[in-house]
């Protein structure tokens, strides 16, 4: 007995594997017919870029350096969430519970008692470091 499909008629098949033939032989990227490859932009279209004109944010937020965001970003990385609001004491406590570095310790250490801080960046900007002037 001779296998195979009963759902479509044999030129349906023939039609439907010549579909699928340039994405099996891997040519001209998976699109057979010419309709289906995109047309290019028109006249009156800007060029394409990665960058719109314009924008030329960095990677950094306004108002600090490279560094400055490097080193927030490991002042943070010991801190969880659930450890805010706190002071400073519960964030020293969480941060040994991560196991932080003595010199995050010791940033930990500097933070006036009896102030909670509600996020990271509170309690960096009240250790005298910059944070960022705008938010994206």
């Amino acid at each position: 007995m001779e296998r195979g499909n009963a759902k479509h008629s044999p030129r349906v098949d023939d039609e439907l594997a010549h579909e699928v033939d340039g994405i099996v032989k891997g040519t001209a990227g998976g699109r057979v017919e010419e309709f289906r490859e995109p047309e290019p932009a028109g006249e009156d279209q800007p060029e394409a870029s990665v960058v719109p004109e314009g924008d030329d944010r960095g990677g950094v937020p306004q108002g600090m350096t490279p560094e400055e965001v490097e080193l927030r970003s490991r002042f943070g990385r010991f801190i969880n969430r659930s450890a805010l609001p706190g002071d400073r004491d519960r964030l020293r406590r969480d941060a040994e519970q991560n196991e932080a570095p003595d010199d995050v310790l010791a940033e930990i250490d500097r933070l006036p008692s009896g102030v909670q801080f509600q996020t990271v960046s509170e309690a960096w900007a009240a250790l005298g470091h910059h944070n960022e002037t705008q938010r994206w």
